[in-house]
Order: C-alpha cells, then sequence, then structure tokens
C-alpha cells in the first residue's frame, strides 16, 4: 500500500526542464551550423552507380525477385508443416466451389474457374511476399472481367471466326459465344498482369494509397451489389441477357422481374436451400471458431449434395434446371492470348491491375502486421502480374486476393506460402481427375455460394453511420463511389470515385482551419487561443497557423483568413488613411481660406477688440474648423493598429510553390507598410530550400525574418518593439 502511494505522489511531481540559450533566427542558426559536405553525383554516375553488379547486389536481387529462396531453406518442417497441410487442404476445400461460381461471374465456363484457381495460386507461392494470402477468383474481380467479356461479345453474338484449332475446341466443348468471351477475359489478364508487372518493375507500389479505404469500400459494395443482381437469374432459373456499362444493374433487375413468371421452381429451391445451409454453416463457424479445429466446409459440402441431387433426380431432364456441364479432362496447352483486343480493353484491364492489387496489399498489410512481418509492395505488384500474365497462357483469367479464403487460410494455422501451394495442388486433382463428377451440378448452387459471400461486403452498409459520425468527406467519398459504381459501372465508377478523392484533397488544402495562437503562461507552448482558457495572447503580437500547405490553390483563401482573424487589413488601414488625409487636406484648405477672410476682417473692421481677437486667432491658428482647430488639424492623427508583430507559424506547412512565395512576400511588404513586422516560424528545412530556390530572399526579405520556434520569434519582437519604442521616446 505504501509503494502505491510513493508511485503516486512520483507521478504527480511535475517534470520540469530549463534551457538557456540565445534568440535564434535562421541567419544566426545558419551562421552557427557547419554543413555536410554533399557531392551531387551527375545523371551518368547515378545510371552507372544503379547498373553497376556485385555479387552481393546480385544475391539481393535475386531473392528479392524469387523470395521462396530466402525463407525456402529455413523452412521449419516440424513446426509449420502440419499446419501448413491443414490450412492447404481448408483454403483448397473453398477454392472448388468459389473458382467454378465466379467463372460465371466472369461470364465465362466453370471449368476456367478452376484454372485460375491453380495456376496463379501455384506461381504466387514463388514470387509473393505475404504468407497468409489467398490469391484466386474473387467476385469483385471476377465481374469487371465479366463485364468487359459481355460488352465484347453481347449474348447476341453466335458466332465468330477463329483459326482452325481454336473453332475445333470451341465446337467440342463450348459455343462460339463462350468460347470468345474466354478469348477476351484470358487477353485481360494477360494484359493487366503486363501492367502489373510494369508497375512493379518501375517500383510504383504507392499508387494503391489513391485508393483510399472509404473508397475501396464503397466501390466493392456497389459491386456487391452488382454481383447479386448478377445472379438472380441462376438462382430463379430464368433466362434473360447479360448486361454491361452504366444502368447495368438496373437493366439487369428489369430483365429478371420481366420474366418472374418463368421461374423455375425446381431450381428456385435448391438456391435458397443451399443459402440456408451455408448461413448456418457460417454462422456456426462464426460463433464456435474457437472450440472447432478447422471450419466446416459449407460450400464443398453443399456442391457433393447438390451434385447429388442433380444427378441423381435428373434436375435437368426432369425440371429443366441448369448445370454446369462440361468440363474438360486434364489440363490445356499453353496458347497465346488474342492480341488484336488490346486497344479494346486497355482502359479495363488498368483499373483490373489496380483494384487486383490494392485488395491484395491491403489483405496483405494487415496479416503481416498481425504476425510480425514485413512485405514489399513492389514485390506483391511483380508476383500479381506474373500470376496473372503467366496464367494467361493457360487460360486464367485475372485474379487476385480473396478475403474469405485468406481469413481461413490464416485461422486455421497457416504459417507460410507452402498453405497456398497445396490448396492449388488439391484443385489440380480436380482438374485432372475428378473435374467430370461436378458436370451435374445446379448453377443455382453456384450462384447461392456467390450470394452468401456477399454477406461481408454488404455489412459495409454500416460504414455510412460510421463515416458520418468520424468524417463527412470520407463520407461523401463512400458515397460517390457506391453510385458511380452502382449506375456508372464498375470501371468508370471507379475513376470517378479517384477523381472525386483527389478533388477532396484539394478541397481540404482549399479549406484549412485557420488558427490565432496564443501563450500557456511560463511556458514557451502556443496553442488556439479560442479552444483554451488559459492561453492568452502575447500584447501586440498575432501568431497565425493554417494546417495546411501554401501554394497557387489556397494563397488568396491563406491572405484573407489573415487579414479576417488578426484582424489587421492593410489595405483597409491604408484607404482609410488615405480618406483621412484627403478630409484632412481639405480642412487645411477650408482654413486657409477662413484666414484669408479673417485678413479681410481685420482690413475693414474698425474694432480694435475684434482686430485683436482675429490677430491672436490667426497668429495661434485657432480659427474653428468643423469644431476643432488649425493646432489639431496639423496635428492629424492618421488611423493605426495597436499590433505591431505578426508571426506565421509555418509548423504544418509541407511546402511553398511560386505563387505561394510571392504571396508571403506581398503579404511581408503589405504589413510593413502599416508598421506591422512579420517574421516565419518553424520554417521546416525542405521547405526554406524551396523558398531560396525560388528567390524568396533579398534585401528587404532576409533570414532574419525566418525563426527556429514560435517562442523565438515572440521574444524577438518583443526586444524590437521594446527597441523601437526606446527609440520614439528619445526622440
Amino acid at each position: 500500500m505504501e509503494h502505491t502511494q510513493e508511485h503516486g505522489a512520483c507521478l504527480e511531481q511535475t517534470q520540469k526542464y530549463c534551457v538557456e540559450r540565445p534568440i535564434y533566427n535562421q541567419e544566426i542558426l545558419q551562421g552557427q551550423l557547419r554543413r555536410r559536405d554533399r557531392t551531387p553525383q551527375t545523371l551518368r554516375q547515378k545510371i552507372a552507380h544503379s547498373c553497376r553488379c556485385s555479387s552481393k547486389k546480385a544475391k539481393s536481387h535475386l531473392y528479392s525477385f524469387l523470395p521462396i529462396l530466402k525463407w525456402l531453406p529455413s523452412y521449419p518442417v516440424k513446426e509449420y508443416l502440419l499446419g501448413d497441410i491443414i490450412s492447404g487442404i481448408s483454403t483448397g476445400v473453398m477454392q472448388l466451389p468459389q473458382g467454378l461460381a465466379y467463372a460465371l461471374l466472369a461470364a465465362v465456363p466453370p471449368v476456367f474457374g478452376l484454372y485460375s484457381s491453380f495456376y496463379p495460386v501455384f506461381l504466387y507461392t514463388f514470387f509473393g511476399t505475404s504468407k497468409h494470402i489467398s490469391i484466386g477468383t474473387f467476385a469483385v474481380i471476377s465481374m469487371m472481367v465479366g463485364g468487359v467479356a459481355v460488352r465484347q461479345v453481347p449474348d447476341e453474338v453466335i458466332s465468330v471466326g477463329y483459326n482452325s484449332t481454336n473453332t475445333t475446341y470451341a465446337s467440342e466443348y463450348y459455343s462460339d459465344r463462350d468460347f470468345k468471351r474466354v478469348q477476351v477475359a484470358v487477353t485481360l489478364a494477360f494484359l493487366s498482369g503486363i501492367i502489373q508487372l510494369c508497375l512493379g518493375l518501375l517500383r510504383f507500389g504507392f499508387v494503391a494509397i489513391y485508393l483510399t479505404e472509404p473508397l475501396v469500400r464503397g466501390f466493392t459494395t456497389a459491386a456487391a451489389v452488382h454481383v447479386f443482381t448478377s445472379q438472380l437469374k441462376y438462382l430463379l432459373g430464368v433466362k434473360t441477357n447479360r448486361y454491361s456499362g452504366p444502368l447495368s444493374v438496373v437493366y439487369s433487375i428489369v430483365a429478371v422481374f420481366s420474366k418472374i413468371t418463368t421461374t423455375n421452381v425446381a431450381a428456385l429451391i435448391v438456391g435458397l436451400t443451399c443459402i440456408v445451409l451455408l448461413l448456418i454453416g457460417k454462422e456456426i463457424n462464426l460463433r464456435y471458431k474457437k472450440k472447432l479445429p478447422v471450419p466446416i466446409p459449407m460450400e464443398i459440402i453443399v456442391v457433393i449434395i447438390g451434385t447429388g441431387v442433380s444427378a441423381g433426380m435428373n434436375l435437368t431432364e426432369s425440371y429443366g434446371v441448369d448445370v454446369v456441364g462440361n468440363i474438360p479432362q486434364g489440363l490445356r496447352a499453353p496458347a497465346v492470348p488474342e492480341i488484336q483486343l488490346i486497344p479494346a480493353i486497355f482502359v479495363d484491364a488498368i483499373a483490373i491491375a489496380i483494384v487486383g492489387f490494392s485488395m491484395a496489399v491491403s489483405m496483405a498489410k494487415i496479416f503481416a502486421l498481425k504476425h510480425g512481418y514485413t512485405i514489399d509492395g513492389n514485390q506483391e505488384l511483380i508476383a500479381l502480374g506474373i500470376c496473372n500474365s503467366v496464367g494467361s497462357f493457360f487460360q486464367s483469367f485475372s485474379v487476385t486476393c480473396s478475403m474469405s479464403r485468406s481469413l481461413v487460410q490464416e485461422s486455421t494455422g497457416g504459417k507460410t506460402q507452402i498453405a497456398g501451394a497445396l490448396s492449388s495442388i488439391m484443385v489440380l486433382l480436380v482438374i485432372v481427375a475428378i473435374g467430370y463428377l461436378f458436370e451435374p451440378l445446379p448453377q443455382t448452387v453456384l450462384a447461392a455460394i456467390v450470394m452468401v459471400n456477399l454477406k461481408g461486403m454488404f455489412k459495409q452498409f454500416g460504414d455510412i453511420a460510421h463515416f458520418w459520425k468520424t468524417s463527412k468527406i470520407e463520407l461523401a467519398i463512400w458515397v460517390v463511389a457506391f453510385v458511380a459504381s452502382l449506375f456508372l459501372g464498375l470501371d468508370y465508377g471507379l475513376l470517378t470515385a479517384v477523381t472525386f478523392a483527389m478533388i477532396t484533397v484539394i478541397y481540404r488544402t482549399q479549406r484549412p482551419q485557420y488558427r490565432i495562437l496564443g501563450q500557456i503562461p511560463d511556458t514557451d507552448i502556443y496553442c488556439d487561443v479560442e479552444e483554451y482558457e488559459e492561453v492568452k495572447e502575447c500584447p501586440g503580437i498575432k501568431i497565425f497557423q493554417a494546417n495546411a500547405s501554401l501554394y497557387f490553390a489556397n494563397s488568396e483563401s491563406y491572405t484573407n483568413a489573415l487579414k479576417k482573424k488578426t484582424g489587421v487589413d492593410p489595405c483597409a488601414i491604408l484607404a482609410a488613411r488615405r480618406k483621412a488625409q484627403k478630409k484632412h487636406a481639405r480642412e487645411i484648405k477650408k482654413a486657409n481660406e477662413l484666414k484669408k477672410k479673417a485678413v479681410l476682417k481685420l482690413v475693414n473692421s474698425s474694432s480694435n477688440d475684434v482686430e485683436g481677437n482675429v490677430k491672436h486667432e490667426i497668429a495661434n491658428d485657432e480659427l474653428p474648423v468643423n469644431g476643432k482647430s488649425l493646432d489639431e488639424l496639423e496635428h492629424f492623427v492618421e488611423p493605426e493598429t495597436n499590433i505591431h508583430s505578426l508571426i506565421l507559424d509555418f509548423t504544418p506547412v509541407n511546402f511553398v510553390d511560386s505563387v505561394g512565395a510571392k504571396t508571403l512576400k506581398s503579404i511581408i511588404k503589405e504589413y510593413k507598410e502599416v508598421s506591422v513586422h512579420v517574421c516565419i516560424a518553424s520554417c521546416s528545412g525542405p521547405v526554406m530550400n524551396e523558398l531560396t530556390r525560388l528567390n524568396f530572399f533579398d534585401n528587404n526579405v532576409t533570414r532574419e525574418l525566418l525563426f527556429h520556434s514560435i517562442h523565438d520569434a515572440v521574444l524577438a519582437c518583443q526586444v524590437k518593439h521594446r527597441s523601437a519604442s526606446q527609440t520614439a521616446s528619445d526622440l
């Protein structure tokens, strides 16, 4: 008890520090500091240095490009292998039904979803840096791919031209339309992979920062609505065209409800039953996840049950239920994508590349932070680029990280990329050996799997209430991303959302918060005078702070806010002064006219008393003019301000452009004309260098106006004012 009381007493003691030093401005500080000698490298030297190769550098680049060479030799088999095996099997069991289901979203036959669940996943094991994310098919990316495929090959297309090899394969397994859509999806994967690979090699991993969390969440919520509406036709068993582009979600809903009377009741019952079973399974997994050794693989259970029921009851022949259909056994030979399609899908490929990378790297960062390792954003770009571009030669469409599978892979004990490799091997076994068993699987079962997996995305509607409380601007970004993506389509919606997000950045810099700072008594700490009662302004000194940089877009608002907050407007003071001086000149002129009249009065007057009084008034300039004596007019007091110093706090300023520098110079000049001394405090080194490059400093504006801290500036202003006052009193 005594120890606790002593500890509390120690905490109550205020720690103090006392520093005695001169008042520093930048001129004095730069004079006392010695700069390090830095020899700038020429462009030729930089290129030569970057191209120089050594064994150590080559090894580092190799390990960076192939991370598996770094972690696999030291893989702790006894500690990690069992967890990776269990995790790989659990993830693979999810990978199978999701691959089949998301192929429908991509508007390609289901087997291509299996190809996309094998090749990219296996490749990521070698090139990826995240130990826990599950690469493969994902609803949002599949929906974007499907939108492009349907736009390029609408439902009305019956036959298209192919070379002889492709025609033979298409006629044997799929319709010409489906095969052409496969070519579009494959080429899109190839192009998006090349874009990701190039961005990674050029170290452009930072592009993901432009997709902020509210933007991504609003975009994926809209994508969930698109996905849900696209699956209604399969759930109800109705035949409608698939739409893409602006208002496609509206057209899809109208098309489904216009055919609602043709609903296949058997398909609907099977689909609703699967939805109920999946929701129950997910709820059990969520509620008892700590007690269950592995999550219940409800998706594969539903697929097996649905396939068995369909085959046993012959749902296709008896009730007209659409099924997956032909699944070719074995792997296809590699083929070159249709290069001639690239110009038509280039913009879509950019959107898919950036969205795919953004989702993968965001999940990778979450797991890396949780488990205490680092990921390389640029290498993740390279890995995804290789997965998509190389996978496209083997008929896979664009892939990224799946949130649901990644959570399963991590929660079931996955430790390394081995878990992902094992899940891909499970998919390979299905493709090679038992894929044909899933041919009777009803499409309504796959639609049920897709719809239930959207549950997490639909929960993102709760973001509206969250952002309403925390940030109205982020709420606006979320709403714009959602509405634009919902009605304009995912491609144009993403472009609109990114543009709007950038506009909000400009808006924030144009409308920053402006404050007048004051001193906490007996300290060198300065805070907002409107926020704290104890904070007091220094007499005769205004300290102005704006939490934004000073550049062309906000320089005018900065100046206006400065005048409004400080209450000192040099233009208004000078205008009032000129007006007063003109009025003073008129009154002096009027006084002189009165003098002349007085002289005439003196000449014409015969009274000695009047003569004496007038002489006295003329001699002493006491003739009244508008209630003022001539002496008062001659000593007219011009409009003045009680502020003698103005300090601009540059602590939040990150950069200044040429317009900002001119604005700053203009402020200093204008306030000098009304006898207000302007100085700048807490200017960072990079901003100082920018001001130097912009020729901000000259004979009138020197580095003596810049101070290391606000307190230095305040003390310097007080000393300067006292000195000026003393000089004026001496005169």
